[in-house]
């Protein structure tokens, strides 16, 4: 059975190219950040954009009431924050250190400088907007038209390809699941429990693996789930 996915199935996470990240925040020094510290927080002043260098950032939306969804994950050589840097305008969300993190950041002022100096970093930056964009409407599509089992078993093909270590396992538990979709605790172990028993993914403490993906991309294909 196979024990994990093909990168070519993974949505194309967004980022500009290398050497572009690299001439942005050429000459900025690599800051440390502890997992748990904040970056900045939903709704306040946005003043920076930052790189991530290493390590992992998760992107939360919260609502007035303080339930939390998950709405991506950024890794290495991903921007952060530049929603808030391009427009001057309040964070439309929270980003905080998963893991131990190095970061490079510049200033609203020096983002406009540097790509007024070098025009691709606009139609870079244009580019990661527009798939930014078009992962929100996906994920909006798939919340109008996917039940639980088919947007958890897509979520899963993701985070294999982007946080599974060399022995499958996502470190991710299912309460944290469940904020990436919107969804219940019980309802995402409901569905895990099943997949189990049918042998689809492996389940320990704190992580989980698939143990076979083409069942998993079949459920994730499924719209007739409720």
């Amino acid at each position: 059975m196979p024990t994990a996915t093909d990168s070519d199935d993974l949505p194309r996470l967004a980022r500009i190219d290398p050497s572009l990240f690299d001439l942005l925040f050429s000459g900025c020094k690599v800051e440390r950040y502890a997992a748990g510290q904040h970056l900045f927080v939903q709704e306040d002043a946005a003043d920076r954009i930052y790189g991530v260098m290493s390590g992992t950032v998760e992107i939360s939306i919260y609502s007035p009431g303080g339930q939390k969804l998950v709405a991506n994950i950024e890794l290495s050589r991903s921007l952060v924050g530049e929603i808030g840097a391009l427009d001057g305008r309040p964070r439309t969300a929270t980003a905080i250190c998963l893991t131990a993190c190095g970061l490079v950041s510049l200033s609203r002022t020096q983002l406009f400088d540097r790509i007024e100096k070098n025009p691709p970093l606009a139609r870079a930056m244009i580019e990661l907007l527009c798939t930014r964009l078009r992962w929100v409407s996906g994920e909006l599509g798939d919340q109008a038209f996917f039940g639980i089992e088919a947007r958890l078993a897509k979520r899963l093909i993701f985070l294999a390809g982007v946080m599974a270590d060399a022995g499958g396992w996502i470190p991710i538990s299912q309460s944290e699941l469940g904020e990436f979709l919107g969804a219940t605790r019980e309802s995402v172990n409901k569905t895990l429990n099943d997949w189990r028993t049918r042998q689809v993914i492996d389940i320990k403490r704190g992580g989980l693996r698939i143990l076979d993906a083409g069942a998993l991309r079949h459920i994730a294909e499924s719209r007739d789930d409720d």
